[in-house]
């Protein structure tokens, strides 16, 4: 390959990776109005997600209403209402890797959104608990789905200079959908709340026929005319498209040189293992900080903590802090980095999980907290701010930023059905854990988690910010690749 840098002239193999700068008077990409409407109209179907993670807190207070419901719904009944809609979103998550593979990324998250609907109308029509139990596991199967290929979606088409801005955008709105349903559910039963979730995914399912296929599936079905029309929609019309388009056309011939049928041993192998493990560690911690027991159980755990402020009110703060701090982070994201707002909501939440444990306890011994009954919501105040900025939204961007590109539909897959089988063991384990240890063990326990948490990060997690993919993949996997081995691939050349 024949490569011109100034006044220098470089003769090199295609496979060759070399880093040259930037001339100062090369003008920077810029973020596009076609980019952030895909961005939005994706985001769209992270809040009907949110509305539906949120929904039992709410619901379940007047679903065991005898009063309001026609049907029984017990103290167990009730706890699967919660718990199986991240079981299903177990099934979802394992269904979903192939899915956006043969499918492809968009038409993958676009059938998601008439199952959502109808999901909501079997909650809302509901005459008894199997038909609110089976519209929970179509909605958690929808949502083990999205969560996997929103990220994806959103990784392989916004540029690396507002990946972390606009990657943020699905954890903005899914606390947008999980203020809302919070708010909604002050005012409606169970029944009304699941018609206002069938509303949800209408504006999401018309948008996403507006916004193209991701340019790098086009490419892995050896479509590049399609490739390039999607790469002009997003970067416009005067952007020269194709260094990137050469770019993923290279990526893909070393894939398509490496690839193996068995997939799942592909995961296996080390240079793979290493990003796959980062992404579980990842999920993993972001689940066991203990944030959907806080979520699916905000409302029990306010009552049961004696608050002097109104439960329901504590409830719509916590869900407008959770919504103001994921917009915190997508301001800051691109500027600080995603370790250092890792480190931060770690920290935040190691903090306050041991003060809602000190709370519970002194609760629990008979000591006087009636002056301090102010002391919980500060606490989740506190811990929700900490989380919305690293450990909820920067475990998906990363899993978007970090997979390689020819395990990513296999990988993520695994990731997020990990992710689900740990949100299942939390929130259905719950109220086992504050029978067994009390809630204040079953705080300190989530802090502990969150402590070892910290030293993941420090030790195991890269900084990936303003890096584009392929810069990512190469770190993330070393000099693997013997120019020898590469003898007789075409070279690729081009100008720069």
């Amino acid at each position: 390959m024949f490569v011109k840098t100034g006044k220098v002239q470089i003769f090199m193999r295609a496979d060759t990776h070399v880093s040259f700068h930037v001339p100062a008077d090369q003008p920077k990409a810029k973020c596009t109005f076609t980019q952030v409407l895909a961005a939005f109209s994706v985001s769209l179907g992270s809040l009907v997600v949110g509305f539906s993670s949120a929904y039992t807190s709410p619901a379940l207070v007047s679903m065991t209403d005898g009063n309001v419901t026609s049907f029984l719904v017990t103290e167990q009944s009730g706890s699967w209402v919660g718990g199986i809609m991240p079981l299903a979103g177990l099934a979802g998550g394992i269904a979903g890797g192939p899915l956006i593979e043969y499918l492809g990324r968009r038409n993958t998250i676009l059938a998601t959104a008439v199952p959502f609907i109808i999901s909501w109308l079997l909650i809302a029509c509901a005459v008894n608990i199997v038909m609110v139990l089976a519209g929970r596991a179509l909605a958690g199967f929808c949502v083990g789905i999205a969560s996997l290929a929103l990220p994806v979606y959103l990784g392989e088409t916004i540029q690396p200079e507002v990946r972390g801005t606009l990657g943020l955008l699905p954890t903005a709105f899914g606390n947008v959908g999980i203020l809302l349903c919070f708010t909604a559910g002050t005012y409606m039963n169970w029944s009304m709340l699941a018609f206002l979730g069938a509303v949800l995914p209408v504006p999401f399912l018309i948008l996403m026929f507006l916004i193209p296929e991701t340019p790098r599936w086009y490419v892995s079905r050896k479509m590049e005319d399609n490739a390039r029309k999607a790469l002009v929609w997003l970067r416009g019309k005067q952007a020269d498209v194709d260094p990137e388009l050469k770019g993923l056309v290279r990526s893909q011939v070393d894939d398509d040189r490496q690839a193996t049928t068995n997939q799942i041993s592909e995961l296996f192998k080390r240079n793979n293992l290493k990003p796959l493990s980062i992404s579980l560690g990842l999920m993993f911690f972001q689940q066991f900080s203990g944030i959907n027991a806080v979520i699916f159980y905000t409302v029990s755990i306010f009552k049961d903590a004696g608050s002097t402020i109104d439960n329901n009110l504590c409830t719509i703060i916590v869900g407008l802090v959770n919504f103001i701090a994921t917009f915190m982070a997508t301001v800051l994201i691109d500027r600080l980095g995603r370790k250092v707002l890792l480190y931060i909501s770690d920290v935040a939440m190691i903090m306050t999980l041991f003060t809602l444990g000190g709370f519970f306890y002194c609760k629990e011994s008979g000591m006087n907290i009636t002056q301090i009954g102010w002391l919980p919501l500060a606490s989740f105040v506190i811990y929700v701010v900490g989380f919305s900025l690293g450990f909820g939204p920067i475990p998906w961007l990363m899993m978007g930023e970090i997979l390689p590109a020819k395990i990513r539909g296999t990988a993520a897959s695994v990731a997020t059905a990990f992710n689900w089988t740990c949100t299942f063991i939390v929130t259905k384990t719950y109220q086992d854990m504050i029978d067994s240890i009390g809630a204040h063990g079953a705080f300190w326990l989530f802090g502990v988690v969150c402590f070892i948490g910290l030293f993941f990060v420090i030790f195991y997690v890269p900084e990936t910010q303003g890096k584009s993919l392929e810069d990512i993949e190469r770190k993330m996997m070393g000099r693997v690749r013997r120019m020898s081995s590469l003898a007789n691939i075409k070279p690729l050349s081009f100008n720069m």
